[in-house]
């Protein structure tokens, strides 16, 4: 259906979609990621298309995985005013059995906002958001420090967000 640009988007471990996209596709991602909660007709009116169209193009693009969701961006207050803290973490070896215990603990931590596998020096870093009522001190030695494989954690307080979301 889509002729210009294919994309090749890696999803899990193994599976590979691919996307075919054009400028119309890509103006829609666009509006979405700035407004995910415009209506058809809204984005149909911004791109030139009928409600319909651009209904069935967000349903393809869901489908592809190119979307993979929608949600609120809550204030800070909304939050309870949280501290942003970046950790990285240097694992004790990298054999796969160490990466995936730690990958399951961070999952079940929900403090982490995200978790990156990282080349360099540490082998992860991750995001924390921490409420002014916790602290990141039990977090650090309560939770992060005993999770599986974890040697060190070099932690960083955020002092303010200059740029934040996409």
């Amino acid at each position: 259906m889509f002729q210009n640009q294919e994309k090749l988007l890696s999803i899990g471990k193994n599976l590979r979609i691919t996307l075919n996209m054009d400028r119309i596709d890509r103006k829609l991602l666009g509006h979405l990621v700035r407004d995910s909660s415009l209506t058809s007709d809204a984005l149909g009116t911004l791109i030139g298309l009928s409600p319909s169209a651009t209904h069935r193009r967000i349903k393809l693009l869901e489908a592809s995985g190119a979307i993979t969701g929608y949600g609120a961006r809550l204030s800070a207050a909304a939050q309870g005013n949280p501290s942003t803290v970046f950790v990285s973490v240097t694992l004790s070896d990298q054999s796969q059995a160490t990466l995936a215990a730690f990958e399951a603990a961070i999952g079940q931590c929900p403090e982490v906002r995200e978790a990156h596998l990282m080349s360099g020096q540490s082998d992860y870093l991750i995001k924390v958001s921490v409420v002014e009522s916790d602290s990141y001190e039990r977090l650090h030695r309560e939770v992060l420090s005993a999770m599986p494989g974890v040697r060190r954690l070099l932690t960083q307080f955020s002092i303010r967000a200059i740029r934040d979301h996409v």
